[in-house]
C-alpha cells in the first residue's frame, strides 16, 4: 500500500491546470484506479461522486490511505491546491470559484439536485467551464444516467479538454455515453489509460512517477 503525501504548494504546478471529475454507478473503484495514477505533484482534482453523505468522508479517508496525492472531503471556501483531490460530499453540490486574490476555492452549495442529483456532475463541470475555461480537463467515468454529460459539453466548448470512460472499462455505460454522443468528449479512453491521458494535458513532460 502506498503512504499519502501532502500537498505541494502552488509554484510546484506550472500549467495552473485542473482535473474534473464526475462518476456514479461503478465510480468508486474507478475513482481509485484514476487517483493511484496521479503522483503526488499533482494538478488540483475536484471530483463528484454520487454518494449519500454519510458515506463520502470515509470514501475520501479511504483513498487519502492509499493514494500519494492527498484526498479529503471538500469544504466551504478552502483553497484549491495542487498535489490535493476534493472529494464532493453527500449533501452539497461542489463547485469551483474564483477567491479574492484571483486563486481557486471549493464551493458547496445546497442548491436544489440537478438531473436527481446533489452531488451532480453537472454542476461541477458547469463551474468548471465558467471559472477555469481551457485550464480545465474533465473527466467523465462509469455511471447509470446522463449527469455531467452536458457539463461536459459546456467544459469543451469553454476550450477545456475532456475525456469520457469507454463501453468497454465501465461497470454502467451510461453517462459516458450520453456524453459521446453529444460530443462533449475530446477522446473516449479505456479507464486504465485515463490518469495518462488526464495528465499529459495538464503535465509538462507528462506522467511522473506516482
Amino acid at each position: 500500500m502506498q503512504t499519502a503525501t501532502r500537498p505541494l504548494s502552488a509554484g510546484h504546478v506550472p500549467s495552473g491546470r485542473v482535473i474534473f471529475i464526475g462518476a456514479s454507478t461503478g465510480g468508486t473503484e474507478a475513482i481509485k484506479q484514476v487517483l493511484l495514477g496521479v503522483p503526488q505533484n499533482s494538478p488540483p482534482i475536484l471530483i463528484v461522486q454520487h454518494m449519500p453523505e454519510m458515506f463520502t468522508g470515509a470514501f475520501a479517508r479511504r483513498l487519502d490511505g492509499l493514494c500519494a496525492v492527498r484526498v479529503k472531503e471538500a469544504e466551504h471556501g478552502e483553497s484549491v491546491l495542487p498535489g490535493t483531490a476534493y472529494i464532493a460530499p453527500g449533501h452539497s453540490h461542489l463547485l469551483v470559484r474564483r477567491g479574492p486574490t484571483g486563486g481557486l476555492q471549493c464551493e458547496l452549495s445546497r442548491a436544489d439536485p440537478v438531473n436527481r442529483h446533489r452531488p451532480s456532475v453537472d454542476a461541477l463541470f458547469s463551474s468548471a467551464a465558467a471559472q477555469v475555461g481551457a485550464a480545465a480537463v474533465g473527466v467523465l467515468l462509469t455511471g447509470m444516467g446522463k449527469d455531467g454529460a452536458r457539463g461536459l459539453l459546456e467544459m469543451r466548448r469553454a476550450g477545456a479538454w475532456t475525456i469520457a470512460q469507454d463501453a468497454g472499462t465501465c461497470v454502467v455505460y451510461g453517462m459516458p455515453r450520453e456524453a459521446a454522443m453529444i460530443g462533449a468528449a475530446c477522446e473516449v479512453v479505456p479507464l486504465d489509460e485515463i490518469a495518462h491521458h488526464a495528465l499529459r494535458q495538464t503535465m509538462p513532460g507528462g506522467v511522473r512517477d506516482v
